[in-house]
């Protein structure tokens, strides 16, 4: 506070004026002079006059400049013991939770002493009979909170110097998301609101502020809050043990939000490619929206490679990323026979629209496009659950609604489908569906549809596609549209529905196609080649179909009750039971003849092999059959409060179908399809099978023959192939019944997801430690265990597949394997896992994979192992968990062989 000198002598000299005036007032006497008109009349001014004048009046501007007030605002302080005012040393003393407040200035601490003379005050802590200190400073200034050991700070300079100061800043680095920087300093000296100079300081994203396990010591440094950190020689120490790791010079960004950097690359040895480094890029924020990540990796025999990565969001618009990379592989040397040279890429694109953004139009993406051999022969450790992944899928959809009646929704998408084993390669650019809503022509719109005749409806679909097959070696070049197909179906369905005998649901109805194509195929027999010569001519070309088909289905109940007081209270079976019927003519107009080299007359269709097929040239009539059946039982819940008891499926769906086909010479029957699953274990164990029965026999060479299998000395049916799969995943948290285990979030961005790889890690987990930071959740925290006893959480994940075959007397498993992955918590912050199978067919494990974890609170410790097989390798990585300062850390690996 200022001297209360100055205001005393104004006030002094205020009261003396003040009664001098009085004294005077009474003796004044007014002058007996008569008051006459002036005789002068001012001139009236206008406001450009006023200006002018004022302008040029040389006292309208005073050159004596003022001196601001010092202190701008009321300080506002208070304590819980005393508030004592000295005097004599003209400071005052708050004692036990004193408080100080000026503007956006606020100060808290054990004891405080004020200055009122210098506009000073110093903070310090609190110490009781035993020595221990409490009630530490705290000085916030804005948005900087500082935490000392004492301080003292001028209001009139805006200048501090701090003892044992604690400050936590939060930084941001992009994509790697944002972390908490802890800044300890012996002595801190606060320049002003902005820069702030540091002497032995510790630097640290260690949760622990009392003994951090790590800290960067810093001798020297300039400080920025929010911005930056400036050091002079700078070491890591670990446990308070210094170690080599050093710098004559340090940069620490701070900054909140996105900011561009350089991100730093890991580096290695390979036996096969040298020396290497990996991830060296940059990283640059686009916008508010969106962000480039554009890293490189270099090896010492010429191999390198690059990647792009993009990711944007704009909330309730859209959100989705972009990965793009490129490998450019040399093997051996020029010269060598094993010399070789491959360049692998890899693009993959994830859109999704925000349904509030647009209510009648969609746009999504899903592509997973690139080289057949990318994932295998991949630089990258990432890539290993990827290299069991046989297939590339691709999808890019718009949608659009027109709302007005008759609504109609189209929709535009390309896809791409490519099988990395056969480097085959299918491609829709694009495919074109529309359809028009159902029309009732004979009920009103809003109005109950009752009988044959008000049930009558129709609608029209189109669907028009250009496909192309092509393979690894031509794609993305001119050969790749080599016998592309174009065509476009139209079909309207014209359907009715109604009720028999209650319980009876009849559903009649036909459809007519028009089939166009860009291109139809003309056969003839060349006598001079002596073989069939196939023409393909260009041009538009149509053809026509239609059916009848009619269906009767119903829904029939069963129950069995057992009793409310039994365990099993009830049993309840649905069954679905359908009967259809269907009927095509002949289409013979569509149909040519040639005769071939033995003399006979042979017929085709021109459309044989375009994009929807070919009318058929005999006529269709046949009747199927299918029933659905679901079983469920009802079980006395275990919790006595619930009031219903518990529904228990046994069978989710159990389907069987078949069919006679009327028009058939021989083997009208259809063989008898059976499928089926359910899960139970509380959901835990999922299980699905299937399986073909077929009623004929086969002669010696395999071939199906007009004889019902029972009749030839075998069963009714002969099975013919068979699928059994298995699903079974537990954990610890199964048996403790009072806490129930939360879901995780799922990664909307997850490499191996969009790489087309298995969710879970029964095909391994990727080898990339920065961007999956181990269970980020529990730094910092302790774990607490019973003395005699520990829990160890675990879990394990089984998935069992076998299928069958014999259909033609083979009687052969086609594929059986054994798929297991399972982690172990062997200590709060020990992990052990591993995944691996077994192919009972060939005789031989699968990809194996064991996995060694250790948290070290702010550091994270793992060892990745692939023992044996085409992808043995192991990779040792411990680094700071913090995005900030991740860069410190050391990691060593092995390629696999080649």
């Amino acid at each position: 506070m200022q001297s209360n000198k100055h205001y005393s002598l104004f006030l002094f000299l205020l009261i003396i004026g003040g009664v001098f005036g009085h004294a005077q007032e009474g003796k004044i006497v007014p002058l007996p002079i008569k008051a006459e008109q002036d005789t002068i009349i001012a001139p009236l001014l206008t406001e450009a006059e006023l200006l002018k004048n004022s302008k040029n009046d040389s006292t309208a501007v005073d050159t004596v400049k003022t001196k601001p007030p010092l202190l701008l605002d009321v300080i506002k302080y208070k304590a819980t013991d005393y508030v004592r005012l000295n005097q004599k040393e003209q400071k005052v003393y708050l004692y036990n939770e004193a408080e100080i407040q000026y503007q956006d200035t606020e100060l808290r601490a054990g004891i405080i002493v004020m200055d009122y003379v210098k506009n000073e005050v110093y903070a310090g802590r609190i110490k009781d009979s035993l020595g221990n200190y409490s009630q530490l400073p705290y000085f916030k200034q804005g948005q900087n909170e500082v935490i000392p050991d004492s301080i003292r700070f001028n209001f009139d300079t805006q200048k501090a110097i701090i003892w044992n100061s604690r400050t936590e800043q939060q930084a941001g680095l992009g994509q790697l998301g944002s972390d908490a920087m802890k800044v300890y300093a012996d002595v801190t000296k606060k320049e002003n609101d902005s820069v702030y100079f540091l002497s032995e300081a510790k630097i640290t994203t260690s949760t622990d502020t009392i003994n951090p396990d790590y800290y960067i010591r810093i001798r020297k440094a300039k400080f920025v809050p929010k911005k930056k950190v400036i050091a002079g020689y700078s070491n890591l120490y670990i446990a308070d043990v210094p170690t080599p790791i050093a710098m004559p010079f340090a940069y620490f960004p701070l900054t909140v939000g996105r900011a561009a950097g350089v991100m730093m690359p890991t580096f290695g040895n390979q036996a096969d490619r040298g020396y290497f480094l990996q991830d060296l890029g940059y990283y640059v924020p686009i916008g508010e929206y969106a962000d480039i990540l554009v890293t490189g990796d270099f090896y010492t025999n010429g191999s390198w490679g690059f990647k792009t990565q993009s990711i944007y969001s704009k909330r309730y618009k859209y959100s989705g990323n972009i990965n793009f990379r490129f490998e450019n592989l040399v093997t051996s040397q020029k010269g060598f026979s094993d010399y070789s040279l491959t360049k692998n890429w890899n693009i993959q694109i994830s859109h999704s629209q925000d349904t509030k953004a647009s209510p009648n139009s969609r746009f999504s993406a899903s592509v997973n496009m690139g080289s057949s051999e990318y994932y295998r022969n991949s630089l990258q450790q990432r890539n290993l659950p990827s290299t069991q992944n046989n297939t590339l899928s691709s999808s890019i959809s718009y949608s659009k609604t027109f709302p007005a009646y008759p609504s109609v929704n189209m929709s535009l998408t390309a896809t791409h489908s490519q099988n990395t084993n056969t480097k085959a390669i299918e491609l829709t650019l694009p495919t074109l569906q529309a359809s028009m809503e159902r029309i009732y022509p004979f009920a009103k719109r809003d109005g109950i549809k009752k009988g044959i005749i008000q049930n009558i409806n129709f609608q029209y679909d189109l669907s028009a596609a250009n496909k192309i097959s092509t393979t690894d070696d031509d794609f993305l070049k001119s050969e790749m549209f080599d016998g592309a197909k174009m065509g476009a179906k139209h079909t309207i369905p014209i359907t009715t529905n109604f009720k028999v005998a209650k319980f009876f649901s009849v559903s009649v109805g036909g459809s007519y196609e028009d089939v166009w194509t860009m291109q139809t195929y003309d056969k003839s027999y060349d006598n001079d080649l002596e073989e069939i010569v196939t023409d393909t001519v260009s041009g538009f070309d149509r053809f026509n179909k239609y059916n009848f088909s009619a269906s009767v289905g119903t829904t029939l109940y069963g129950t069995f009750n057992f009793g409310e007081d039994k365990k099993i209270q009830a049993i309840r079976h649905v069954m679905r039971p359908s009967l259809s019927y269907g009927y095509a003519p002949s289409f013979e107009k569509f149909y040519d003849e040639y005769i071939d080299g033995d003399g006979d007359v042979v017929q085709f269709t021109r459309f044989q092999n375009t994009l929807y097929g070919s009318p058929s040239l005999s006529k269709s009539n046949s009747l199927s059959f299918s029933l659905a059946n679901t079983l469920e039982a009802k079980v006395r819940d275990k919790d006595s409060t619930a009031t219903e008891p518990k529904k228990v499926p046994i069978l989710s769906n159990f389907n069987i179908s078949t069919g006679y086909n009327f028009e058939s010479d021989s083997l009208k029957l259809s063989p008898l399809s059976v499928n089926g699953g359910t899960s139970i274990l509380d959901s835990k164990m999922s299980i699905n099978f299937s399986a073909g029965l077929d009623p004929y026999a086969i002669d010696n060479n395999g071939t199906r023959i007009n004889t019902l299998n029972v009749k030839n000395g075998g069963s009714l049916f002969r099975l013919t192939r068979a699928n059994f799969n298995v699903g079974y995943s537990l954990d610890s948290e199964i048996f403790n019944k009072d806490k129930k285990k939360e879901k995780k979030d799922e990664n909307p961005y997850d490499y191996v997801a969009q790489s087309g790889g298995r969710t879970d890690d029964l095909f391994g987990r990727a080898d990339n430690f920065q961007d999956n930071p181990m269970n980020e959740s529990k730094e910092g925290e302790d774990v607490e265990n019973p003395i005699y006893g520990t829990k160890i959480p675990w879990n394990l994940r089984l998935a069992y597949s076998a299928s069958y075959s014999n259909s033609a007397r083979q009687n052969e498993f086609s594929s059986h394997s054994l798929m297991f992955s399972g982690d172990i918590e062997l200590s709060p912050r020990w992990k052990v896992g591993g995944s691996s199978g077994y192919d009972f067919k060939g005789k031989g494990f699968t990809l194996t994979q064991l996995r060694f974890e250790r948290d070290l609170k702010s550091f994270v410790m793992r060892f990745n192992w692939t023992p044996f097989g085409t992808y043995k390798r192991w990779y040792f990585f411990i680094g700071i968990k913090s995005s900030i300062l991740k860069d410190l850390k050391w990691e060593n690996r092995s390629q696999r062989s080649r």
